[in-house]
């Protein structure tokens, strides 16, 4: 029995010619066998072998042109048919080359667990992994903020292991260079207030109070929140990144074999950083916002600009800034801690990195809204 299969593509096409005699299937290999040809597909082959009885494959180049990597593609996918089909293969005809890398390609058998499995889980067992998962993380966050606290308190008696040039450096990545993103976002959130307040405050002819909705919202609550979730993702996300690359390049392990505290050295700044530039950025994010609504104020109502400042410094009162300050400083600690959690927690690998990233924004945006309603409902039991 004599078949072949041929494709042509090329000056030089791949062929191979099917031959069986005496239980012997033998393939001949003629043509150009290269990437850049089209080459014969082995499942026409696993066809052939599997309706025929043979129990040896042998080859034939004599009439090989030339090859590269694709022939040995095409006799890796053969030996592991031949494998399969418990059939031997005798591979004495093909080049030399060609030999010895199908016997080091076949020598090394591949590692077990390199190929992802997709495994079926019942509902429950998925469920209970989840809580299981769930409470691991719980502890370990735990104890990363209470060795937070620790090095916090040892920093306020000035007996924490730190480079103050990070500390510096720090205070200038987490304020001065977050004005210009910080500015952006407040003005047009001023500005959005104040439309939203003037379209039902002109129904009464009551445009004047648009001073009182963008002053109380900003200085209260919407300055701080906006600020947190710009910082969480612009600088919790850095400092998420940061130490993930350490610890994928095991800078954080050499720290902790030359005898220094990761949590005093790399975690103390960040932290401290954010808990002191936060107010800071607050107070600037809640007067740019009073700007933003003070366009709409003088550009669409018609009010006077010392009538709007006027109003708006008899509707803020200094209670409301110490709560936007408060708030502020507390999405500070929190965006620190997330951010430097999911970096220690980062895996070995770059993908890890990525996924530690995403990780922390999601931590720090969702603790500051836990946050922020725990704030709310305090100051409203206490009246204020």
């Amino acid at each position: 029995m004599q078949t072949e299969t041929t494709i042509a593509n090329g000056p030089q096409p791949a062929k191979v010619e099917v031959r069986e005699q005496q239980g012997v299937l033998s393939l001949v290999l003629t043509g150009s066998w290269r990437l850049g040809n089209e080459l014969p597909l082995t499942e026409d082959l696993r066809k052939k072998i599997e309706s025929g009885r043979a129990r040896r494959v042998a080859f034939d180049t004599s009439s090989l042109k030339d090859w590269d990597s694709g022939l040995l593609t095409f006799l890796v996918k053969i030996n592991e048919l031949c494998i399969e089909k418990k059939i031997e293969l005798n591979s004495d005809g093909l080049p030399e080359g060609a030999r010895r890398l199908l016997k080091l390609a076949s020598a090394v058998p591949e590692r077990k667990g390199a190929k992802k499995e997709l495994k079926k889980e019942f509902f429950l067992s998925l469920l209970g992994g989840k809580a299981i998962d769930f409470f691991r993380s719980a502890s370990e966050m735990v104890a990363f903020v209470g060795d937070a606290a620790i090095a916090f308190s040892r920093f306020l008696v000035g007996k924490a292991n730190f480079r103050r040039s990070d500390l510096i450096h720090l205070l200038q990545e987490c304020g001065a260079q977050a004005l210009p993103i910080v500015s952006l976002i407040s003005v047009l959130l001023g500005l959005i207030l104040a439309f939203v307040g003037a379209i039902q405050l002109q129904m009464f002819g009551a445009q004047i109070f648009v001073a009182d909705v963008v002053g109380i919202g900003m200085v209260r609550i919407m300055g701080a929140v906006m600020t947190g979730i710009i910082m969480s993702g612009r600088t919790g996300a850095a400092f998420a990144a940061q130490i993930g690359t350490m610890q994928v390049n095991e800078e954080i392990d050499a720290l902790q074999t030359l005898g220094i505290s990761p949590m005093e050295f790399l975690v103390l700044p960040r932290m401290v950083a954010l808990i002191v530039m936060m107010p800071l950025l607050c107070l600037y994010a809640d007067l740019m916002g009073i700007v933003g609504g003070m366009i709409v104020g003088l550009g669409m109502l018609d009010l006077g600009l010392t009538e709007y400042l006027l109003r708006t410094r008899e509707a803020v009162k200094l209670t409301y800034v110490w709560i936007g300050l408060f708030h502020s400083a507390v999405f500070g600690v929190l965006v620190a801690l997330a951010g430097c959690l999911r970096g220690m927690q980062c895996g070995r690998s770059a993908s890890a990195v990525g996924e530690a990233t995403t990780s922390a924004v999601v931590t720090s945006i969702v603790a500051m809204i836990l946050a922020t309603a725990v704030i709310t409902f305090v100051c409203q039991v206490l009246g204020i």
